[in-house]
């Protein structure tokens, strides 16, 4: 068994432990010529630049707008889409859109972003569609003041299946002689569903909660990366990319370091947060 554990042990261990040792750049001016032991020490310095700096603020701003569209809108997306499935009378028909839908989620945002642009693009069916009706110049894909709705729904196009998954298995984990009980004294499909199903599913919900709280700040950097070009920093600057572009393209690792630092401060303190909150509302939580 210890075997077993071995291999995922050293994975968190090499690629999640010991990078926190770098935690310590924050704290420099860093230099990759000169190394942690070369580069002097500047202290809380990077923490005050970054507090003082505007562009900080907005990639704050941007990044706790889509986490929270993306924890109203996307969230509760699988738990409806497997109670719909859950409610379909055909096992085949079950898992033929079972399998449609959870797809996507092995496409890289590459492809899907592109898929997108080819759809509601300027040059796609969308704009062409509009056109048709006297409205021109139409692309969503660029469009700053939709484009967190957006971002917001292409995750749930994404991701929507393979939640569902997770969603099923709770279901299934539901013991069948609750339905029988729920039936005899009358209750309708409407009302096993709520009665029965949705508390089965409260732990896991509960736990898919507070791990999605403790990632609130973490809102896709790829997907927001490759479309930052199109409709503008203001609109698509978030906190990972805040660190990318000042750190690595930049080359300022220090406050980069130094918003990560904060960042993942932050997110522990989240999860502490929303699991004690779990636990004061009866479920089990995390830790």
């Amino acid at each position: 068994m210890y075997a077993l554990v071995l291999p995922g042990l050293l994975f968190f261990v090499l690629f999640a432990y010991v990078p926190i040792f770098g935690n310590v750049v924050a704290f420099q001016a860093f230099s990759p010529f000169l190394g942690i032991e070369g580069s002097p020490w500047v202290g809380f310095d990077n923490f005050i630049r970054i507090f003082s700096d505007p562009e900080v603020g907005r990639a704050v701003a941007n990044t706790i707008t889509i986490a929270l569209l993306q924890i109203v809108f996307s969230f509760p997306a699988p738990i409806l889409l497997a109670l719909l499935l859950n409610s379909l009378l055909s096992n085949r028909i079950k898992r033929v859109v079972q399998s449609i839908v959870y797809l996507p989620h092995f496409i890289s945002w590459v492809i899907v972003i592109s898929i997108w642009q080819q759809i509601l693009g300027g040059a796609g069916p969308v704009a062409a569609l509009f056109e048709s009706i006297g409205v021109d110049g139409v692309n969503i894909m660029s469009n700053p003041d939709t484009f967190k709705l957006l971002v917001t729904s292409q995750v749930i196009w994404k991701d929507i299946g393979w939640g569902t998954i997770i969603f099923f298995a709770a279901i299934a984990a539901i013991p069948q002689e609750l339905y029988e009980a729920a039936a005899v004294d009358g209750a309708k499909p409407w009302r096993q569903m709520w009665h029965v199903t949705l508390p089965g599913l409260v732990p896991v919900i509960s736990l898919l909660l507070v791990l999605t709280v403790g990632n609130v700040l973490t809102v896709g950097f790829e997907q927001l990366l490759l479309q930052q070009p199109i409709v503008g920093a203001d609109a698509a600057q978030v906190i990972d990319t805040f660190v990318y572009f000042r750190g690595v393209v930049g080359g300022d690792w220090g406050i980069s370091a130094a918003a990560g630092l904060i960042k993942g401060i932050i997110g522990t303190l989240l999860v502490l947060g929303a699991n004690r909150l779990a636990k004061k509302m009866g479920t089990d939580g995390v830790l």
